[in-house]
């Protein structure tokens, strides 16, 4: 079957209840049977407004029910998503409406002055719509809202196909963001297989069978997104949920709200979050802590984590609070979905940085030859399976991520990582984050994870700076945790009591500023420029 995810919307909306929440975000829910139709308008609209099968459309929004109902909306009219990270300035903004070629943007009232400010400078650019909780809107742009309520809501009919796309931005760490092409039948067929090989569910062929898989579904799941949805954690869970007829609960994310999402998973029964790693779990927990017992988490089943370091300890405080979960710690990115795994649960643990490796994916050497177990070697990590195309307009990019080895295409994001004797891996982090000090390799994640150990630290980032004698000095940036005292000589022996000499930063520094960007991941630059300032070297 050729997959298509506006076709398999069709068919959900044709099965699942209408009454059933699709989408809640504080006191608003949209049940299914006004999604589908605010969908199918919002589809319609965007058509009518010149938008062709392929075009993109940028999302400028933070969590919301209409960030996933319009999510719906152009995979119905075969439009392409595009993601936009709204800690942006306005070049930067324009930047990514620009190389991602968008017909239209839907925009958040808050953004309207950045949106306003470039529009002139984007002559592709035709339809704006603004999501207006007050009715005022810029002067060139259409109320999100009119346009989902205007119409029959009647499904398209129209002919799509399995090379349909999604985008996904991301910003790595160095160079301009890029967009990862998705196809849909690329990524069902992913979705598909994992969901075969982990339950052992015989997976639908037909979208007669996926519709008798829904109809005898006794409970479709409800998922809360905890980091935003215009992160790739955020939008898979929110893009599966939608796929499966469930439900996808968002919190306001102008600032994170521990409690908020708590109170959320009580009220809505949520039975799976998504977050990123400890910049999530870590205040998550401590609202457990302040508050335990508060809230009522029997329906909360699982928690999955990507796209940051998910440590042991703070794991285990959590599995106290709520002894069912199952905890996923997914080794994965935009380019390679599923290079591997680490769960826990109450009966059992994986350390930090600890990964059970997928069975399609392989550690490589630097002749792209596989890294026997137990040789305490580091390599690259390489998945095969279904992959996405490569990445919009950057052949080049393409070529070095995307590479046949021995026939098989494999995406190598630049994870490094040692293979250990039982076959696990012990993830290091990314080659371009890698610091080189008198000839000795430290992978920052590594020395992050020993500074994390220490009770006085809420957080930590740690990278190379520029020095005579090491070439590179292994340097930290630490956030405290509240009511604790800077001591950097005990940080130092902290982290040599736990690594090797070499590992240990030379200098560590108190930061002023966020080390991490809103959905969690590191933000390198500025916390280099930073610690540059600190030590009095030019930035």
């Amino acid at each position: 079957m050729q997959w298509n995810y506006g076709d398999l919307l069709d068919v959900i909306g044709r099965t699942v209840k209408p009454e059933s929440p699709a989408f809640v975000h504080g006191d608003r829910t949209i049940n299914w049977g006004d999604a589908d139709r605010r969908m199918n308008n919002l589809a319609s609209a965007l058509i009518a407004r010149g938008a062709a099968p392929g075009d993109k459309v940028a999302f400028y929004l933070r969590n919301g029910t209409e960030y996933s109902e319009a999510i719906g909306a152009c995979l119905r009219a075969r439009l392409t998503h595009v993601n936009i990270n709204y800690r942006y300035k306005p070049d930067e903004v324009r930047y990514i409406l620009d190389n991602s070629d968008a017909q239209a943007i839907i925009f958040g009232s808050e953004f309207r002055e950045t949106v306003t400010q470039i529009r002139d400078a984007l002559p592709e650019l035709k339809t704006f719509i603004e999501v207006s909780n007050d009715g005022h809107l810029a002067p060139f742009a259409e109320n999100y809202d009119v346009i989902a309520e205007e119409g029959d809501g009647a499904a398209l009919g129209i002919k799509r196909s399995s090379d349909d796309m999604i985008f996904v931005y991301t910003g790595g760490t160095t160079g301009m963001p890029k967009g990862v092409m998705w196809r849909h039948g690329d990524l069902s067929d992913l979705w598909r297989n994992r969901l075969h090989r982990t339950t052992g569910v015989a997976v639908p062929d037909s979208q007669e069978q996926f519709a008798a898989m829904l109809a005898m579904a006794p409970a479709r799941g409800c998922a809360l997104p905890a980091c935003p949805l215009m992160h790739g954690t955020g939008f898979m869970t929110a893009l599966v949920a939608l796929l499966s007829g469930g439900t996808i609960v968002t919190v306001d994310n102008v600032n994170f709200d521990p409690h908020a999402i708590w109170a959320a998973v009580e009220k809505n029964r949520v039975s799976g979050m998504a977050i990123v790693g400890d910049p999530f779990a870590k205040p998550l927990l401590r609202a457990l802590d302040e508050a335990p017992g508060r809230y009522d988490l029997t329906s909360l089943m699982s928690i999955t984590s990507s796209g940051a370091m998910w440590s042991v300890e703070v794991k285990r405080g959590l599995i106290k609070h709520a002894q069912q979960l199952t905890l996923t710690d997914s080794f994965a990115s935009t380019e390679a979905m599923g290079m591997g795994n680490s769960i826990m649960t109450k009966d059992g643990e994986m350390q930090t940085a600890a990964f059970t490796l997928m069975e399609n994916s392989i550690v490589i050497d630097e002749h792209d030859k596989p890294i026997p177990p137990g040789s305490g070697k580091a390599g690259l990590v390489a998945l095969a399976g279904p992959l996405p195309a490569g990445y919009y307009k950057d052949a080049e990019k393409t070529a070095r991520t995307f590479r046949t080895i021995g026939n098989v295409r494999y995406s190598i994001p630049g994870d490094f990582a040692r293979v250990e004797a039982d076959g696990t891996i012990t993830l290091l982090g990314r080659g371009s984050n890698c610091i080189n000090t008198a000839g000795e390799k430290v992978y920052p994640e590594e020395v992050e994870e020993a500074l994390k150990t220490h009770p006085a630290v809420e957080d930590a980032l740690v990278l190379g700076v520029p020095d005579d004698i090491w070439g590179q000095a292994v340097t930290g940036v630490v956030k405290l945790a509240s009511g604790m005292e800077f001591d950097e000589a005990s940080l130092r022996e902290h982290v040599r009591a736990k690594l090797a000499g070499y590992k240990t930063p030379k200098r560590i520094v108190e930061a002023t500023i966020p080390l991490r960007a809103p959905n969690g991941k590191a933000d390198y630059k500025s916390a280099s420029d930073f610690a540059k300032r600190s030590l009095g070297l030019a930035v």
